[in-house]
């Protein structure tokens, strides 16, 4: 810290101040950039532990594209010439080039099923993610917190992802996979939202990006795990990648801390207290006290009863929330399509499927550096507009062109600018709301990412047939629904406010949500 003792600052604050302006007292943001501003080591490794769960989250978000590829093939009679359609050949004159357990398409026979039926299970979880995202979204702002909403939505994750690994059927695996997308609905948000309210303004851009580099580490690992066990049973991929994140719920549960800034509008002083001496200073720890808390604070003595969607209804009541949240959301959702959609079209281009998908989750890498290292310099808005036209623009590009390097080239620019405009517009969306509804917020930007990613398997499996079905409609959507961030204030080195008053103060709006400037 700069001070050196910056708590005694606080004290002749609260303390020096008149009878006639007794209220003016240092706000939350200030005690918080005063005590634990600064990251040690133990908002390090708390916001390190915490981002972990992105990581089995990438896995379960991307599995199904291995366990639901289709299979390659190759026919038992050379002299055949019309083997190149297996729905109009006989079952005895092919077979499949691995064993058929590798993939739920050639251990259920679902090679002629349609593309409809063969996307269910990948759009089912989607729709999983759309829907615990709703249903779930403001309990972390409400009764849960973000501590265990994040424990109890890893632990149902990785439980149900056990038992997809027993199913006998495609319907059996279809809601267990959209079970799995609602349990998981919630774990990108908290494990976003919570350690950035642990760390100082200085920090929190730079503890969120650590979240987005663990996906990346998840996504990476799907190939290289399921690469090491080809030619085995698709049920041992929800096995490797879900056992060991139940151990990882247990011991988030005991090692986290619940974010500070929650705890304060909860009015919880005790537990309050005890998370910023656990991350202050050693010298200043003995000087962090309830009494000391509370004449630096302002506590509610009475708190009004939450009601699980009041978040939602704040949303609704006021206009600058519920522009800036439709707006991002239609941002998201264009987004959403691309990040989603890409990876599982990469069967349909003409490449090895493990090398395609580790060059996509490898590039996600350096798109979270290009942020951690930018993020305090980067304009938020046109940053985000610049790279979602680029992205739709190389999309549609890439079914254009019949060159095969020309296309692995466009689509690896269009998948690096959409997962860096996506951890951007994360990043932004942070910054636009306030503590009692950020949580929410974020999560509602998230499951409109989701949202784009239900349509996506769909159209995968409809451009086998017709290549623009794919690519080429989320180039279009990822461009025009990137405009829509171009009517949002810019965040870039503000401050986070913790209510609704003291964010409609600082952008000089009423009480009624009017835009006043």
């Amino acid at each position: 810290m700069a001070d050196s003792n910056p708590l005694l600052l606080l004290r002749d604050t609260a303390e020096s101040e008149s009878p006639r302006i007794v209220k003016q007292r240092p706000s939350l943001d200030d005690t918080i950039e005063r005590c634990i501003g600064d990251c040690r080591w133990t908002q390090f490794f708390q916001a390190t532990l915490i981002s972990i769960a992105w990581f089995f989250d990438a896995q379960q978000t991307f599995i199904s594209v291995f366990t639901d590829a289709e299979p390659t093939w190759h026919c038992t009679s050379p002299s055949n010439s019309s083997c190149k359609n297996i729905c109009k050949i006989s079952r005895d004159s092919w077979k499949w080039d691995l064993p058929a357990h590798t993939s739920i398409i050639s251990e259920w026979s679902l090679e002629c099923s349609g593309s409809i039926i063969t996307g269910l299970p990948a759009s089912f979880f989607f729709l999983g993610c759309l829907t615990g995202g709703f249903v779930l979204a403001t309990l972390a702002d409400s009764s849960l917190g973000r501590k265990n909403m994040l424990v109890l939505s890893c632990l149902l994750m990785s439980l149900t992802g056990v038992l997809t690994a027993l199913s006998t059927n495609l319907w059996m695996y279809t809601a267990l996979r959209f079970i799995t997308g609602f349990a998981r609905a919630t774990i990108g948000t908290c494990a976003l939202v919570l350690p950035t309210e642990l760390v100082g303004k200085k920090w929190r851009g730079n503890v969120g990006i650590i979240g987005f580099i663990w996906f990346t580490l998840g996504f990476l690992s799907l190939p290289g795990i399921a690469y090491l066990i080809r030619g085995s049973s698709w049920r041992l991929l929800y096995l490797w990648t879900c056992v060991p994140s139940v151990f990882y719920s247990v011991l988030l549960y005991f090692l986290v801390r619940e974010s500070p800034r929650w705890l304060y509008i909860k009015g919880r002083k005790e537990e309050f207290t005890k998370t910023m001496r656990s991350f202050a200073a050693p010298a200043n720890r003995g000087s962090l006290t309830d009494s000391f808390f509370g004449r630096c604070l302002e506590w509610e003595e009475e708190l009004p009863e939450t009601d699980v969607y009041s978040a939602l209804k704040t949303f609704l009541q006021k206009s600058w929330a519920f522009w800036r949240l439709s707006s991002l959301m239609v941002v998201g959702f264009g987004v959403g399509m691309i990040y989603y959609g890409m990876p599982l079209g990469l069967g349909n281009l003409p490449f090895n499927l493990y090398w395609s998908v580790a060059l996509n989750a490898i590039l996600e890498l350096p798109a979270c550096l290009l942020i951690f290292f930018l993020i305090g310099k980067l304009n938020r808005k046109f940053s985000i507009l610049g790279l979602a036209l680029l992205s739709g623009i190389c999309s549609v590009t890439c079914v254009l062109v019949r060159w095969k390097w020309m296309q692995i080239g466009l689509e690896l620019i269009s998948f690096f600018s959409a997962v860096t405009a996506l951890d951007l517009v994360l990043i932004y969306t942070l910054e636009l709301f306030p503590t009692c509804v950020r949580n929410s917020a974020v999560s509602m930007v998230r499951q409109a990412v989701v949202f784009g990613g239900v349509f996506a398997p769909v159209l995968v499996a409809a451009s086998r047939k017709n290549g623009f079905l794919s690519y080429g409609v989320f180039g279009v959507t990822t461009a025009v629904c990137g405009l829509f961030v171009a009517f949002l204030p810019e965040t870039r080195g503000t401050t986070f406010c913790d209510t609704i008053d003291e964010e409609e103060r600082k952008n000089g709006t009423t009480s009624n949500g009017v835009d006043t400037v």
